[in-house]
């Protein structure tokens, strides 16, 4: 099997996540720059296996496009060009960012690391993953 990648997008840095292999673990993977998400994920895709790319999709609360969404879509439009073997998703990613300072106050973190974005960001790709990972199992009764 190969990986399930997922990206937090947003305008200066997007948050990434990815499975093990065998897609049963999502991890945090990096926060970089978003001018050079593009390249750094062509790079990766060449020396991993990855199956799909589930992107966050920014809505607000009453499910309106959120001022991000057109950017996001930018970005998925150049990738299907470019790498149409690897198709990528839209989730909805409304909470990720509440959930993801929840999880570190949670972990125990102090508030100088929970003022970290990048590392808001990779947790909020986490948990992304997590989610649509979930989705795609359907109850577990």
């Amino acid at each position: 099997m190969a990986r399930i990648l997922s990206i937090d997008y947003g305008r200066k840095r997007t948050g990434l996540a990815v499975t093990d292999p065998q897609q049963i673990i999502a991890g945090g993977l990096a926060t970089v720059s978003t001018s050079e998400l593009f390249d750094w994920l062509k790079n990766y895709v060449e020396k991993e296996p990855v199956e799909r790319i589930v992107i966050g999709e920014p809505r607000q609360m009453d499910g309106s496009p959120s001022e991000n969404l057109a950017r996001v879509q930018q970005f998925v439009n150049r990738w299907k060009k470019a790498m149409p073997a690897i198709p990528i998703d839209y989730f909805d990613e409304r909470f990720t960012s509440v959930l993801a300072h929840k999880a570190m106050i949670d972990g125990g973190l102090r508030k100088k690391a929970r003022q970290n974005k990048a590392l808001v960001d990779e947790i909020s790709a986490t948990i992304i993953l997590e989610d649509y990972m979930r989705s795609r199992k359907g109850p577990l009764f």
